[in-house]
């Protein structure tokens, strides 16, 4: 008799080794799906990220990949324009084709996979990441955040109706980016919290108040750390999000400003479900060979912490 999954799954993610909606397709040095997921599974990780939808594979090829290196998928994550409904009809078949992708997988892994929602935003708050928490109002007026509600709402309820309880994903140089940004969206929907500590801290806001303020909210981890002074130059300068990932404001655990101690302490008292590693960089002409070694350090961070 099997007795009841892990508290907590670790996961990582191909945005770890240069491979994300930015560059997948469009980067010529955006590393191979199975090199990631080789590298993910000989780390010991226990589980992956989708990334974009078809770059590890669809249908019967992704779970024969997953089942062969006994990863589970932790999660999909894809960017709709929730405020507008216009735009967000024309993208739900988008968001059918990551559920299918979740589908082909079922069964594998200790948990299964969230669908990881994303606000899409727009140009012009993309050219302003960390700039929210003190300008108000670069954020939706009323009328586009009752839209964006009612748009989380419709998509939620899809993904439940398709057998999955989503995550809202709070993402630099969107409209859910600062701590009162955060706040409002999961006052008024009813999405869980998936929590990215490095993009809270972009945004401006402390990843150990948020678990211990948001904690009954959060059901997805997403923990990466991230260098202050490479965060307060992109704020200073008003550097599009794109500066983010140019200047490496993400770095392997422990070369950061997150605090390590106190977050994984509350961590492991508070939360269930999957904690996914991610190191948001760009890929490398020279390979994949320094990412893995950051992901095999992460994982060893992780587990100095009892994780």
């Amino acid at each position: 008799m099997s007795g009841p999954p892990p508290r907590i799954i670790i996961a990582n993610a191909p945005v770890s080794f240069g491979a994300f909606e930015v560059t997948v397709g469009i980067d010529p040095n955006t590393p191979a799906a199975e090199a990631v997921l080789d590298a993910v599974a000989e780390a010991g990780y226990q589980g992956i990220d989708l990334g974009p939808v078809g770059y590890l594979g669809q249908g019967d090829q992704l779970a024969e990949r997953l089942s062969r290196r006994k990863l589970g998928l932790s999660g999909a994550y894809l960017e709709l324009p929730f405020s507008e409904p216009e735009s967000l009809q024309e993208m739900l078949p988008q968001l059918d084709a990551l559920l299918d992708s979740l589908d082909s997988v079922s069964g594998i892994g200790a948990l299964p996979p969230r669908p990881t929602l994303g606000d899409f935003s727009n140009t012009a708050r993309r050219a302003k990441p960390g700039q929210a928490v003190r300008d108000h109002r670069l954020g939706l007026d009323e009328a586009g955040f009752a839209r964006f509600v009612t748009g989380v709402e419709r998509v939620a309820d899809h993904c439940r109706g398709r057998g999955y309880e989503p995550t809202f994903h709070n993402e630099t140089g969107t409209f859910i980016e600062a701590p009162w940004e955060i706040e409002r969206m999961l006052e008024k929907t009813s999405v869980g919290l998936c929590l990215d500590t490095g993009h809270l801290i972009i945004g401006g806001g402390d990843p150990l108040k948020a678990l211990k303020d948001w904690g009954t909210r959060i059901n997805h981890l997403h923990v990466k750390d991230a260098r202050s002074a490479a965060i307060a130059e992109i704020v200073l300068d008003a550097a599009p999000a794109e500066a983010i990932w140019e200047r490496g404001a993400f770095c392997a655990l422990g070369q950061g400003d997150l605090p390590l101690d106190a977050i994984f302490r509350l961590v492991r008292e508070t939360f269930s479900g999957w904690l996914v590693i991610e190191q948001d960089i760009l890929p490398s002409p020279e390979g994949i060979a320094r990412a893995a070694a950051d992901q095999r350090a992460n994982l060893a961070v992780l587990r100095h912490h009892g994780l």
